[in-house]
């Protein structure tokens, strides 16, 4: 392991429904790093290196919006994996703070989508997607309308069949979010729903509904990571959340050979990336009292549960019924809204929860604030396929 490595600064603009505000990529990327400069209390002249990211652009789309804040001939990198865009930025930027290449570094994540479901944007080559959506028609039989839903629903099938999941323990999970947003200014949805709402909002793929679905937004998010040393020269003492362990996770041939849609869309790769972290920290998911998992359907957020190890494996379900994943419970899980409240710009949801699980560690998220809160866990996986996973604490440096 090298030095430690620190967040001092987080911003983030408020997600919206694509096409609803008269605004374009660098326009948000300027708002969510201006905003995260200010909370570290730097210019930036500071920052040594910048990673992007976005997955909807054209090649140099980050230099683009990093010229927002500034051109200083910093090195620029740009970013595209999947869903986990915007944590993938976070990683890199947290390898150049820790192998002592660079002492102050910039996560940016910024997206601007098309209204209505992913869709494949090139037609005439192969889709990384290919592989699983040929398993969840060997295992389901063809889908029927966009892959997204069909992957998350069938997911859903898979664990009621196996454990006996019910459709409303799934539709607790997007009810517990969509009230959570309600008292978060940044999110997509601000209003409260009811749990007949959320059961009888429109079947988008059984059994998921309207309501257990991650819009497509707009938005950006953005982190100052540095050095233990710029933390201390710069007097960051007392804001800075250290980066405990971190993790990313691709693929294994248990995905695709296990023909399982639990694997398929990523449990194996969180295990694996939660592991490795949980190593790292020397912490587990006993010690962790706030988590932002990538919700980008209901499903996912119950079987990511037994992934993290939150439950064993089956008991995803229980642990909604029980109440364990909300204020009041053991954890309280995606209090920002996630993605099914909060929204889904892709190349920003990472940094999204990483602003969110910092200002919960630094006692500063106002009424959606979880009491007490000293270690975070953060938790995106991109189809694709990669997951990131991210344990936080805010402690003081030494001395």
């Amino acid at each position: 392991m090298g030095q430690k490595v620190f967040v001092v600064g987080v911003g983030m603009t408020k997600f919206e429904k694509p096409g609803s505000r008269d605004w374009d990529y660098p326009d948000m990327a300027r708002e969510a790093g201006t905003k995260a400069l200010a909370d570290a209390g730097i210019s930036f002249a500071s920052v040594q290196q910048a990673v992007t990211g976005y997955c909807y652009g054209e090649s140099t789309s980050g230099q683009r919006a990093v010229y927002e804040l500034g051109c200083t001939g910093i090195p620029i990198y740009n970013v595209n994996n999947n869903c986990a865009t915007a944590s993938s930025a976070l990683f890199l930027a947290k390898q150049l703070v820790e192998g002592g290449i660079a002492d102050c570094v910039l996560a940016l994540g910024f997206e601007k989508m098309r209204p209505g479901s992913l869709s494949t944007t090139f037609q005439d080559r192969t889709s990384p997607l290919e592989p699983f959506v040929d398993v969840m028609t060997e295992l389901c039989g063809p889908a029927v309308g966009p892959p997204a839903p069909q992957l998350f629903a069938n997911v859903g099938k898979e664990h009621m069949e196996r454990h006996g999941t019910t459709a409303e323990q799934f539709a607790k999970v997007g009810l517990k979010n969509h009230a959570h947003s309600v008292n978060n200014p940044y999110s997509q949805f601000q209003h409260e729903v009811t749990f007949e709402d959320v059961l009888s909002s429109r079947m988008i793929a059984e059994p998921l509904t309207l309501l257990q679905c991650s819009p497509t937004s707009d938005g950006s998010a953005a982190a100052v990571v540095a050095s233990e040393r710029f933390v201390r020269e710069n007097g960051l003492e007392a804001t800075a959340v250290e980066i405990l362990g971190q993790a990313m996770a691709t693929d294994f041939p248990s995905t695709w050979d296990d023909k399982s849609m639990i694997k398929l869309v990523g449990s194996e790769v969180t295990k694996a990336a939660a592991l490795e972290v949980y190593d790292q920290s020397g912490l587990g998911p006993e010690n962790v009292d706030v988590i932002e998992l990538h919700d980008c359907f209901s499903t996912n957020e119950i079987i990511m549960y037994e992934a993290l190890g939150l439950c064993a494996e089956g008991q995803g379900g229980t642990l909604i019924d029980e109440g364990a994943t909300d204020y009041g419970g053991t954890w309280v899980v995606n209090p920002s809204g996630g993605l099914i409240s909060k929204g889904h710009p892709l190349g920003a949801t990472g940094l999204a929860q990483c602003a969110e699980l910092n200002w919960q560690l630094r006692g500063v998220a106002g009424k959606r604030q979880v009491p007490g809160a000293a270690v975070a866990l953060q938790h995106n996986i991109g189809l694709g396929g990669a997951c990131v996973v991210t344990m936080y604490r805010k402690i003081a440096t030494d001395t």
